[in-house]
């Protein structure tokens, strides 16, 4: 084997290996995730909302700005009044950036359309996490399709 060949075959297989190990901003992301889904699914606002910092912003696809602990929970309680269940999040993007971590996203979940009839909703997000001094990572921004 030429030692070309051999140098791209051992650059492929730290790509692939590399690309398979999650680091320390994916284990925090899947993590938050899973607790947001989970407060989200159980339809608890009020869990919804601490996953917020206090000067949080919520931008949603109705142009609307959210950016108050009260009104991120009034949001949230509106979705689950309107039957939004069942909602997941997917990251397809990390990116950290010192003590912030933007995360790209697929989201879905069920809802009702004009008439109640159940209709599968689902679009693309941005997350902006701030680690605090706990350690944990909040969302600094939210905006969604």
């Amino acid at each position: 084997m030429r030692r070309s060949s051999k140098l791209m075959l051992a650059a492929a297989l730290l790509i692939t290996t590399g690309a398979a190990v999650a680091g320390p901003a994916d284990d925090q992301v899947a993590s938050a995730f899973n607790s947001f889904n989970a407060a989200f699914n159980k339809q608890d606002a009020k869990a919804v909302a601490r996953f917020y910092t206090s000067d949080a912003i919520v931008l949603p696809p109705s142009h609307d700005i959210v950016n108050s602990p009260a009104d991120i929970e009034k949001f949230f309680a509106g979705l689950f009044t309107n039957h939004v269940t069942g909602h997941m999040l997917q990251p397809f993007k990390i990116i950290q950036v010192g003590d912030t971590l933007v995360v790209a996203s697929k989201w879905s979940a069920n809802g009702r359309d004009d008439k109640g009839n159940a209709t599968q909703l689902s679009g693309l997000a941005t997350h902006v996490f701030q680690k605090q001094a706990d350690k944990s990572y909040k969302l600094k921004l939210h905006t969604f399709n």
